[in-house]
Parts: structure tokens; sequence; C-alpha cells
């Protein structure tokens, strides 16, 4: 009898304890709340967070709508950055009104699961990059505004740069008084911030007060030539406005070389018209690499390339100096990127390429607000070169990461050809009786043509990204339209590396 009664009780017990299990599973499909999800070490997913206090410095107008979604990238073997990574489902749950005029607390009633993204073992690989000088010649205010974007690719690679800066540059070329030497005081100020955020640069005046823009940047190769160290191979000269988006990826393009060779590596601008004008030259903005070999014979020749020479464009006249000196020619570079078009560049970000270099992204776009790199590239410290990668979910949408999500409410995607760039930007000059209609086919084709905004295509352009402990939010934002609503949807990327989910 008394076994019998303890049998009895045991198997009460276990159904209390199942009921209890369930209730609470089913509890969490629903996604009410957050306590069920486990910890990520420092970290800790909400798929429905109480507070929405984060949109409140992104001075919004409320009420907006607004949907968010966790995603945990998991370095994967065998996985590949693809041109578009298709996966079934939906990315965010349905948005919702959200009014955090009075209280930044909220009860969320539309939230999904983490999503699980696998990338590639190497997108976020370390780098060695102690064998290339960068070189730019710029005025100490515009070096100054450069270091939010120097920080994104240069700390951590052991690159250095120089940089041969005067105070300002308003005055013509051919006034006497184009020269104005940068105050020595802060010339040392600067080098020393820029220093102690990590970056290896070295801040220097122009070799001659009398030099011209054009002069001053063909002079940087004799000025990263004489501070070449043992292990130097390669000069780069830049602007200060040059964008590395992956310098794995540019150390595993100059591998291709040898730089005991002579080597003069660039790009073409993407504009048909400047390439038949200038001809066949590295445009800087993109980014120019001379081999040490070729270094050493322009650095031999630089009084007689800056005598010769009258361009008042620095990138020819170092093309001049190597057509007078050197039998070599340009090796181009597609994924360098001058950016000579104009207005809209979706097309290029959306392209699901991974450019080596990017230029002109300061100014510029539909709104002259130009594409802020620095803040685009924060996803970069979760997933290295997933940076712009494309995921499509379902038929209808794509995340380009860091640059927007796009919905496509005419029939989705599949009437169009993703492998080729939409044709986003104004048509460049026309070059009479060319074959390459478009005035891009060389560099950024093949392309189809572009899509009708808010009609054929609903894009969620990046409004903001900020980093905290470990974790990247990014912000997509697309404007109201007839009266409607401002829409936000939120992705929060986090590394899986101490995840209890996915090890």
């Amino acid at each position: 009898m008394l076994r019998r009664t303890v049998v009895i009780t045991l198997i009460c017990l276990l159904s209390i304890t199942s009921v209890i299990f369930v209730a609470r599973l089913s509890h969490a499909s629903n996604a009410s709340s957050s306590t069920w999800i486990p910890s990520f070490g420092s970290q800790h997913v909400e798929p429905c967070p109480d507070t929405l206090d984060w949109l409140l410095p992104l001075d919004l107008t409320f009420p907006i709508k607004y949907a968010r979604r966790d995603i945990i990238v998991k370095p994967t073997p065998n996985a590949k950055r693809l041109s578009v990574t298709k996966l079934a489902g939906p990315l965010f749950p349905a948005v919702q009104a959200v009014d955090l005029t009075d209280d930044t607390r909220i009860e969320l009633k539309e939230c999904k699961d983490p999503l699980i993204l696998d990338i590639a073992e190497d997108a976020h690989r370390p780098v060695d990059a102690s064998h290339i000088v960068f070189g730019i010649s710029t005025t100490l205010a515009r070096l100054g505004d450069s270091i939010p974007s120097l920080l994104r690719w240069l700390p951590d690679t052991n690159a250095t740069l120089f940089v041969v800066a005067i105070e300002h540059d308003d005055v013509p070329d051919d006034s006497p008084d184009r020269y104005h030497p940068a105050d020595p005081k802060a010339m040392s100020e600067l080098q020393t911030r820029m220093r102690d955020l990590g970056l290896d640069v070295t801040i220097v005046n122009p070799l001659s007060k009398h030099d011209w823009f054009s002069q001053r940047y063909f002079s940087l190769v004799r000025v990263m030539y004489k501070h070449r160290r043992s292990e130097t191979q390669w000069l780069s000269l830049i602007d200060d406005d040059t964008f590395f988006l992956s310098m794995p990826s540019l150390v595993d393009m100059l591998s291709r070389f040898d730089s005991h060779e002579e080597h003069y590596i660039g790009a073409l601008s993407e504009d048909w018209w400047s390439v038949v004008r200038y001809g066949m030259m590295g445009f800087g903005g993109a980014g120019i690499f001379l081999s040490i070999a070729l270094a050493e014979l322009l650095d031999s020749k630089h009084d007689d390339c800056q005598e010769r020479s009258h361009s008042s464009a620095g990138d020819i006249r170092l093309r001049e100096c190597i057509s007078w000196h050197s039998r070599t020619k340009l090796t181009n570079i597609r994924d360098l990127h001058q950016i000579d078009i104009h207005n809209d560049l979706s097309g290029i970000y959306e392209s699901g390429r991974l450019p080596l270099s990017l230029h002109h992204w300061k100014n510029g776009g539909p709104d002259g607000s130009g594409y802020p790199l620095h803040i685009m590239h924060q996803v970069a410290d979760i997933c290295g070169d997933c940076f712009l990668q494309r995921w499509q979910f379902g038929n209808d949408l794509i995340l380009t990461n860091g640059f927007s999500v796009a919905e496509y409410p005419k029939g989705g995607v599949q009437h169009l050809d993703l492998g080729k760039m939409e044709e986003t930007w104004d048509h460049p000059s026309i070059v009479p009786d060319s074959l390459n209609e478009n005035g891009v086919d060389h560099s950024l084709g093949p392309t189809r043509p572009k899509l009708v905004l808010d009609d054929e295509k609903l894009q969620y352009r990046l409004l903001d990204s900020t980093t905290t402990n470990g974790t990247v939010r990014q912000f997509y934002f697309r404007a109201g339209t007839s009266g409607d609503h401002d829409t936000i949807l939120e992705l929060v990327w986090m590394n899986s590396s101490e995840s209890p989910m996915t090890n």
C-alpha cells in the first residue's frame, strides 16, 4: 500500500512539472516576454524589450511604425559570401505603432526569435598590412574631419600613413599666396591625437613652399619612399575621403603581384567620358598602389617630373611621370572605386559586391547628405566582410547589410536579375559613337534599369548605427507617404562565440 502511494505521488509531481514546462514554452512561443531566452555572456537577447529609450536620440517624429529583430552571426565552415543568400520566412515581425512622446516604456505585441546567420569563417580575420605605406595630401582641417573614417580601416593593421598637410587651400593654385604652412603646434597636436587613437600617422610640411596641390600630391611618392621600412612593398596614394572596406581583401589583392617588379595599380573612373578625356590612368580617389620597384624609379625622377609636368591634377602628373620613365601600364582593378557618378548611388551599395575602396562618399546622394561609411561600416565589427552582404527573405525583401532594407511589392524579385547592378545614378556624359552606351559598362556593368521608388521598390535606408556592449544596433528608416507614419526597422547584430544557443 505504501509503495503504491509513493508511485502515485511521483506520477503527480511529474505531471505538474510537465504542465509548468509546457506553459512556459507556450508563453515563450508567443514572444511576449524575453525571460526565457538564455544569456549571451555579457549580452542578453530581448526580442520584446519593455523600453525603447535608445530610439530617442534619432530625433524621430512620433508616432512611428516599428519592428525589430536580433541577428546572431555564426562563422561556419564552407559558408561563403554569395551575391545574394536566400532564406525562407520573413526578416521582421509585423510593424506596429509606437509613440514614445511621453514614455519610452512600451509593450510590443509583435516579436520574433533571434535569427542565426551563417557567415564565412574567415569573414572577420586579422590582417597584417605592415608592407603598405599610405599617403594623403590635404589640409589640417580636412584631415581632422577624416579621423572617424580612418579609424574604421587603418588601426590594428600595422600600416603607416604619411600626410603632407597645409593650413587651408581656399586660394587658386596660381596665387602667390597659395601656400599656407600649417601651424606647427596644431600639426603636433593633431598627430598626437591621431596616434593616441591607434592611427600610425606622421604629418609633414610640403617639400617646397611653392608647390601646387598636384605637386604636393606627386611629392607623396618621395615622402613615402624616404620613410619606407625594410618590409615596405607598396606605396599607396589616396584622398582624405578614400575608404577601404576590407583591409584583408586589399592585402589579398596586392599579394597577386610581385612588388620587386614595376607595378602601377589603380582603377579607371566609372565615367567612360572621363576615361576617354584623361586616359588609361589610375584615378586618385580610388587609391593608387605603386610597387616599391616602381616607387624607387619615380623617386629618382622626382625633380624632372615636377619640372616637366604642368598638370593641375596630381594623379595625371603621376601617370605622366610613369609614362616618361617606364613602360609600366596601369593594372585596372574594378573593385577600387573613384565614384565619378552622381546622385543616388544605391545601385552600387545594393549590388551585393564588396568594393575594395569607395570615394566621394562624404557628399552626394539624393538629398546631398552623402553616405556615412564610418557609421554604415560599424557592423563589420561583428561580422567583418559581411558589410554590404545581401540576404533575400521570401520573395519580396532584401537586406543589404549596413545600407538598406528593400521591399519589392510588385511581383517580388523573381523578375529582377540580381547579378546586375541597378542604374540608380544620373546618367553620365555621353561619348559620341561609343559602344559603352550607358557610360559605365567598363566598370559597373552589367547593369539593369532603375526601379521606381515608392512604387516598384520601397527602400528603408540606414539612418544610424550604434555600438554597445559587443552589439551593433542598426536603424533603417523610410519616410511616410500620403500622410502615413514614418517607419523604423531595427536590427541588433551580435556574435555567436559565447552563445549557448549556437554552440
